[in-house]
């Protein structure tokens, strides 16, 4: 698989992922390798759109469900922003927040690029 996109880990969530139990930690590397091939392409089920920018990964198994926030920002460049273990049916809002308050923090840190 050639990949096209550069997929780029907020400081913090290498960690959270491989805090993640065994199989979820692994469908979630898979996705983040799919996600540097596929890049925006990438659509349901492995990815949702959430607004404002903000998508999530969606991996499975056994041991639960984890979600990846991230955005894409300045070509190909996906920001994987927070990745956590899901513990109720609908998204935590205080996840998707910490994850747009990091989208901003890396908009503003590029803003003198654009």
């Amino acid at each position: 698989m050639k990949t096209e996109w550069k997929v780029n880990l907020y400081p913090g969530v290498e960690k959270d992922i491989l805090r993640m139990p065994d199989q979820l930690q692994s469908r979630m590397l898979k996705l983040l390798d799919l996600i540097a091939v596929k890049g925006a392409s990438l659509g349901e089920p492995q990815s949702k759109a959430l607004g404002k920018g903000m998508f999530e990964l969606r991996a499975k198994s056994s041991e639960g469900i984890a979600r990846g926030l991230y955005c894409f920002q300045m070509g190909k460049n996906v920001f994987i922003l927070h990745a956590f273990v899901k513990k109720t049916q609908k998204l935590p809002k205080q996840e998707l927040d910490l994850a747009l308050k990091r989208k901003k923090e890396i908009e503003n840190a590029h803003d003198d690029i654009r």
